[in-house]
This record gives structure tokens, sequence and C-alpha cells, in this order.
């Protein structure tokens, strides 16, 4: 990486003409904190970055500098973005004669194993079997209109968000939530719609929009009310509900964050493990993961570490979801001054799921945060320095 977070934050606030000072009282964010992260003493959270973004006017993905693309060129990833970005730019042109789809029961199949790849982290595989399945898909959807085939088609879609955005392509995310839209409306699926609220949503925490994300979080709920009553309808409830406590947990709102932690809880106390269904990785296990991102996004990182500590999470959980959570203890770690035993969960991430943190900008930050006490860590701190690009 050729900069760090804080030194694209100075740069955009330098062609802006602002000074530390203004560009502080602009973004809320301390002016003691702006200058330690601009010059990389101080890793940048999530929150400070998303405040000076909207302060700067700039996609946070220009101050944390995604996609990530010598490391995407050097895993060999960026050649396949383009057939994916491809297939999601052809959903409205109806069948197409030169493709011949594939049972609407093999593509369903090939659909759910792409879905089972992602959350064991198997991104580039995912990527290149992925623009074949959706011109398949978009083919069949046009031939034989009916819902089966718009929700395989829906279910492409959604996978397109998963590999999107753990790449770092926030535009073609955006497509593919677009797209899912599209199909679910014509499979007549309140759950698929809701589900794709819940999406949405996540993407508009990324961008550090909390208020439209909570309003989506909303309708997502609105919708998901059409649906039949079940444990299908209630596991995306309860994904739901995780999605806005840490939203509101991001807008240090806590009080929202336990209200929708508590009903999340008490969701999963009835589905118990559901996994695999609409592959949201949800249960009781993931209520105790999102509890633990809660506690850092509302910068009560000793509880956070706490958390993590007193229950830990089963080791064969979905390897992306097991990465995801050693991040997030990595980073309350580091806060905490666990440098050590936050480098160890950085190992972790790395070893369960190596394409999906290579890609993570917590991991680079937390990482950043980690060198400034470099002398006192073990020879393989540069070497995993290294493979991120630094």
């Amino acid at each position: 990486m050729d900069e760090h977070t804080g030194a694209r934050i100075a740069r955009a606030r330098k062609v802006r003409r602002l000074t530390q000072k203004e560009l502080a009282d602009l973004s809320h964010v301390s002016y003691s904190t702006l200058t330690k992260v601009e010059q990389g003493v101080l890793p940048a959270s999530p929150s400070v970055t998303g405040a000076l973004a909207r302060a700067l006017s700039v996609p946070v993905t220009e101050l944390t500098g995604q996609p990530y693309l010598d490391e995407l060129r050097a895993d060999h990833l960026d050649g396949l973005i383009q057939p994916i970005r491809e297939a999601l730019n052809i959903y409205d042109l109806g069948p197409d004669p030169d493709v011949k789809p594939r049972p609407v029961e093999e593509l369903e199949a090939h659909a759910e194993e792409l879905c089972g790849w992602v959350r064991e982290a198997r991104i580039k595989q995912v990527a290149a079997a992925l623009p074949a399945l959706i011109h398949e898909a978009t083919t069949m959807a046009h031939t034989v209109s009916r819902d089966r085939n718009w929700r395989l088609l829906a279910s492409a879609y959604r996978t397109a968000y998963d590999v999107t955005t753990k790449l770092g392509f926030p535009d073609l995310c955006t497509v593919a939530l677009d797209r899912m839209d599209w199909a679910a409306q014509r499979a007549s699926d309140p759950v698929l719609g809701g589900m794709r609220q819940y999406l949405r949503a996540l993407a508009y925490l990324r961008a550090s929009d909390y208020r439209t994300g909570k309003r989506l979080v909303q309708l997502g709920m609105s919708t998901l009310a059409q649906a039949e009553a079940g444990r299908v309808r209630d596991v995306v409830t309860g994904q739901l509900h995780l999605g806005a406590a840490v939203l509101a947990a991001r807008d240090k709102d806590e009080a929202a964050a336990d209200g929708h932690l508590a009903e999340a809880r008490r969701i999963a106390d009835g589905t118990g493990p559901a996994e695999q269904v609409h592959w949201l990785s949800f249960g009781p296990t993931n209520v105790v993961a999102h509890r633990v991102s809660v506690l850092a996004e509302l910068d009560r990182y000793p509880e956070a570490v706490a958390a993590a500590d007193e229950a830990p999470i089963p080791g064969d959980w979905p390897p992306s979801r097991r990465a995801h959570h050693f991040t997030e203890v990595a980073r309350a770690e580091m806060w905490t001054g666990r440098i050590d035993a936050a480098f160890k969960h950085l190992q972790l991430a790395r070893k369960v799921a190596p394409q999906q943190t290579r890609h993570h900008p917590t991991v680079r930050e937390t990482y950043a945060g980690l060198e400034s006490a470099k002398r006192r860590m073990p020879d393989t701190f540069s070497n995993f320095g290294a493979w991120l690009g630094r």
C-alpha cells in the first residue's frame, strides 16, 4: 500500500483547502484524533473515517483506498470483476440465444453451492463461476417467467453483492442489489425483498450513512410482515435486528443497539442455529458475535474483548463469519493495548479466510495501529504486512 488512510484524509482535506481545525469542526471529530490519524499514529476507526468522509463529501472508499487493486492483481482477482459487471448489465435484454441453460434444478443447486462457497470465503472460485450462472439464470427467467426462476436469479444477484462487497467494489455492490430487487419483485417474494433491504442497509453502514441505513431496516421489517409466518421469516427478521444493532452502535445510539440485540437474541432462542437459511448465518452464535461488534462500535473496547473471551466462536461456524469476528476482536484488543493478542487474531482471520482478510479495510487499519509497537512484535508481523501489501 502506497499510503495509509490518514494520508488520504490529509490529501482530501488539502484539496478542499481546509485546515485540520476546520475539518475537525465540520466532522465533529476531535482535533487531536484527526491530527494523529493523518500522521498515521492512530488508526482511523470506521466511525471516524465515516464522519470525515461525510465532511469532505467523498466516498468512504476514497479514504480507505478500496478496491486494493495491486493486491487484487496479485491474487488474479481483478480480471474476474469485469465479467460480473457485464453479467449484471444484461438483466433486461431477454433470453440470450447463445445461452443454453441447464435444468432449473441444476442451476438452483449451483446457486446454493456458490452461496456456500461465499461462507467458506472461497471468493476467487465464486467470482470465476458466477457470471456464467447469472447468464444462464437470466435466460431461464426470461424464457419461462415463473416465481421459481426469478428467485434463482435473485439468489445469483445476491451472490454478486457478496463478492463485490468483499472485494471492495461498492458501485457494483449497489448494482447487484438493484438487480436483486428487480428479480425479487418478479418472484413476488417478500422474504427476498426484506433480505435485500437488510443487505442495502449494510451498504449504507459501510458508506457511513446511518440514518438511511436505519430507514432501510424499517422498510425491510415492513416488507417481511407480508411474508408467511414461520422460521424463515423469523431468521431474516432476526438478522435485520442484528444489522440495526450495528447501525445504531456506529451512530452511538446505545439504547437502540441494546434493544435490537435483545430482540435478535429472543428470536435466535426460538430458531436455534440457522446458518443456512438464506445463508445469513443467523442464530445464537451470530448474536454473540454481533454483541462484540456493537460494543466495539460504541468504543467500549474492554467490554468487547471480555465478551469475546467469555463466548468463543465455535470452530465449525462459517469461515467468512469467523474471520470477520476475529477481525473485530483484533481491533478491540489493539485499542485495549493487547498488542500480541490483536496480532494473533489477525493471523487467525488470515488462516480461516485469507482472500477475505487480505481485502478487509478493518484488517489494514488494525495492522496500521499495531505498527507503532513494531519493535515488540515478532518477525511474522513484518511478513503479515508484506502479505497485505504494506
